[in-house]
């Protein structure tokens, strides 16, 4: 969650902090079937947000958003989409 929370964090008040969203895009990458559906939302909208490309990170989202997709609440489905 401190994960995704970060992210968000950065992307919400609009600092690219390109180093931060490397970072935790390279752990977030190897932990994300780790994460809830809001965790997944939050983490795919803040890289959106962003403009950070995180190419690994997408797909391991995308992998885990997939397999999951009956969990995701409407709005968590439409942030991660």
């Amino acid at each position: 969650q401190e994960l995704a929370n970060t992210a968000w964090a950065y992307a919400t008040i609009r600092d690219a902090a390109p180093a931060l969203f490397d970072a935790v895009a390279g752990v977030a990458a190897a932990r994300v079937s780790e994460f809830e559906p809001q965790e997944l939302a939050n983490t795919a909208w803040a890289y959106a947000t962003a403009g950070h490309a995180a190419p690994a990170l997408f797909d391991a989202v995308a992998g885990v958003a997939a397999a999951h997709a009956r969990e995701f609440k409407s709005q968590e489905l439409a942030n991660t989409a």
